[in-house]
């Protein structure tokens, strides 16, 4: 058996577990495990990372912050290293949104090699989806402004993974450009419309 699988699968199985309940908030309600893998997939296939600590925390990345799992519970059962990488990249949720995004900016050039590479994809996932399946209830606006707090995370980690940031680089500019020319679709369409 390859070394280090068990504990991604035991990783994947938790995390699926802990989410079973919840869903993205695009039109499609697709389920919030989804983001987890495209995260894990993201580091292994277009960042080329290998190391199991790393993987097994990037499946784990949201269930602190968004279920009832303690950082206690990660390290019992994944290991301190784990769960230190998972603590770094848990927001604070009693904290108001404004000051925790606020944080993320601050705190990204001070983050472990591990816990950057976890930022990295995670922006890259969620610049793809803000460009591809957004939130129904998301104006334009809204979903730029969500763009450039992205990239203000990003450069903060600059010189951790090139590749990773070339694609962060490329999901950015191509699905802002996107965006916004949604956008101007958008009011052709009411021009035509006479709104």
């Amino acid at each position: 058996m390859l070394t280090g699988v068990p504990l991604l699968i035991d990783a994947l199985a938790f995390a699926a577990h802990k989410h079973r309940d919840q869903r993205r908030k695009n039109v499609a309600a697709s389920p919030y495990i989804n983001h987890p893998i495209a995260l894990a997939h993201v580091l292994v296939c277009e960042g080329r990372i290998e190391e199991l600590p790393v993987l097994c925390a990037a499946i784990l990345h949201d269930t602190v912050e968004d279920t009832e799992t303690t950082l206690d519970e990660i390290a019992r059962r994944f290991g301190n290293e784990i769960a230190s990488i998972v603590g770094e990249v848990t927001d604070d949720s009693s904290l108001p949104k404004a000051r925790r995004k606020a944080l993320q900016v601050e705190h990204a050039p001070q983050l472990s090699r591990g816990a950057k590479l976890i930022k990295l994809a995670d922006k890259i996932c969620n610049v793809r989806d803000m460009a591809d399946d957004p939130p129904a209830d998301w104006p334009i606006e809204r979903r730029i402004e969500y763009f450039e707090w992205c990239k203000r995370v990003i450069d903060g980690l600059r010189g951790t993974n090139p590749a990773l940031e070339q694609k962060f680089d490329e999901a950015y500019c191509d699905g802002l450009a996107r965006i916004r020319a949604s956008s101007g679709r958008t009011g052709e369409k009411r021009q035509q419309l006479g709104q």
